[in-house]
């Protein structure tokens, strides 16, 4: 048996912190996603295509949202089974019932508890969240599921095996193993937004389109190869379009800036990349503001987003920047006073700091071409 395993899709994430355009692409990144799954299932030759939870952000998304990932799902050939999550959990009358008003016949949607034979002697056993939080086990019913004949039992689930902290749920715990206690040849989990291997029959596939700034790696699902008493084969594939970069540079002048700006860009697609760099180190006030310059007027236009911190980037004026507001008389004579200040340290020190850069930027403005 050969399957694709994803999870933790998503799709409707609202996305609210960006701006309209960046916003638009992460949310089609999504949908694309789909298409992205379909496509590897025809070229892996894969059947199957099992996704364990959260495949909407929310239990009520837009029609739209429905329409386009049950449209997007049904022109490829593979069969979709679709757990419901923790962000989009079963109930009466509810989304599920929605998606099963307008599916074709190779999406299946698993609100039940209720194993299903997938092909002769492969059953798929499921354990649908019915609440945002549940405090049992969902995987618990595994034990009690009747397979009749089955020569391959796969688990289906959403939940933390392990405590994530604030990165994953802390609701919904699963039984570290959960795939031993309950004869399963292997256990497709979501929750967790990167892929994870908990044992050799226990997998997180992750999500295939990443959405947030805490892993290098893009969105991802696994190629599953299953045979009798063998342990799994679990290979990684990239789904993802684009990547969410965390960066802190430590730099003391404009070359070293420019060193590592020169390496980023080796290394990425600026257009798919979204980066939130962090600056650190002590340079001159002039190269400061040339750093900076440089991240709003040129970086910042290459990448998809680019969220930049830099307090811990302290320019101090040298003697020259100094002598080039001197020889304005009161400029010069203010910008000795911002400095001494800053020297003396305390809380002056700050706003001194913020008061000379602002002075130097200015002046700058005002030099001749």
């Amino acid at each position: 048996m050969k399957f694709i395993h994803s999870a933790d899709w998503q799709l409707g994430k609202p996305y609210g912190r960006f701006e309209p355009e960046v916003r638009a692409g992460l949310t089609e990144a999504r949908f694309e996603a789909i298409d992205t799954l379909g496509r590897a299932a025809a070229e892996q030759g894969v059947e199957h295509v099992v996704v364990a939870g959260d495949i909407f952000d929310t239990e009520g998304p837009e029609d739209r949202t429905i329409v386009q990932a049950i449209s997007r799902m049904s022109r490829h050939g593979c069969r979709w089974w679709l757990l419901p999550g923790n962000h989009d959990f079963a109930r009466n009358g509810g989304l599920w019932d929605r998606v099963h008003q307008r599916a074709s016949e190779n999406i299946v949607v698993l609100s039940t508890p209720e194993p299903v034979e997938m092909n002769p002697g492969i059953w798929l056993l499921p354990a649908p969240l019915e609440h945002r939080h549940n405090l049992e086990d969902p995987t618990a019913r595994f034990d009690a599921m009747e397979t009749p004949g089955a020569t391959l039992r796969i688990g289906l689930a959403h939940g933390s095996i392990r405590d994530f902290g604030s990165q994953g749920e802390t609701k919904n715990k699963i039984a570290p193993d959960r795939a031993r206690r309950s004869n399963l040849d292997y256990l497709a989990l979501g929750d967790w937004h990167g892929a994870l291997r908990v044992d050799g029959r226990t997998w997180y596939a992750g999500t295939p389109e990443v959405d947030r700034f805490q892993r290098d790696d893009p969105g991802q699902a696994l190629v599953v190869e299953l045979s009798t008493g063998a342990e799994p084969s679990v290979t990684p594939i990239r789904t993802g379009r684009f990547q969410w970069l965390l960066r802190d540079w430590m730099v003391s002048d404009q070359a070293a800036f420019d060193a590592e700006c020169a390496l980023l860009f080796g290394a990425i697609d600026p257009p798919t990349t979204l980066l939130r760099l962090t600056l650190a180190g002590i340079t001159s006030l002039g190269d400061r503001i040339g750093m900076l310059g440089r991240l709003e007027n040129d970086i910042g236009h290459q990448l998809r987003y680019l969220d930049v911190r830099a307090d811990d980037l302290v320019g101090r004026p040298r003697e020259e920047d100094i002598s080039n507001l001197a020889v304005e008389g009161m400029l010069g004579a203010a910008a000795t006073m911002l400095n001494a200040r800053i020297e003396r340290g305390g809380e002056d020190a700050v706003v001194a700091k913020r008061a000379l850069e602002r002075l130097f930027v200015e002046y700058s403005r005002e030099e001749p071409a």
